[in-house]
């Protein structure tokens, strides 16, 4: 491994944890560092965009050939399953959710999961069907 890229993945994890807890010092009521983690957050975010020039100056410039439309609608997926999930997961975990909240919460979030799990075999589908 080169120390290049050994420097993004140490750019890239400390940037994810600082920004990760600046989130969380915003968002946790119970904390009170709210100002606190607006700062934090953005320190993490400034660590995270450190990683561009540090890219760009030790990887080639590639040629982008046409859109990979099945690699876009991959992502897509991806991210609705994701999205789904986290919104089951948030109805399981609001302060004390009654009995429906946590089976419906339940239900949604398996339901995401699934999405991000059949997501590779609509991608495998897509990429033989290209061929």
């Amino acid at each position: 491994m080169k120390k290049e890229t050994l420097l993004e993945i140490i750019l890239g994890t400390i940037g994810g944890l600082v920004f990760a807890v600046g989130m969380c010092m915003c968002l946790i009521p119970e904390w009170d560092l709210f100002a606190a983690g607006v700062v934090v957050t953005i320190l993490g975010f400034i660590i995270l965009l450190c990683i561009i020039p540090v890219y760009r100056n030790n990887h080639s410039k590639k040629e982008h050939g046409p859109i990979n439309w099945g690699i876009v609608l991959t992502w897509l997926i991806g991210i609705v399953g994701a999205l789904v999930m986290g919104f089951g997961m948030s109805k399981v975990m609001v302060d004390e959710p009654d009995k429906t909240n946590l089976i419906i919460g339940i239900i949604i979030g398996t339901i995401g999961l699934l999405i991000c799990v059949f997501n590779y075999l609509i991608y495998s589908y897509l990429k033989s069907n290209k061929k």
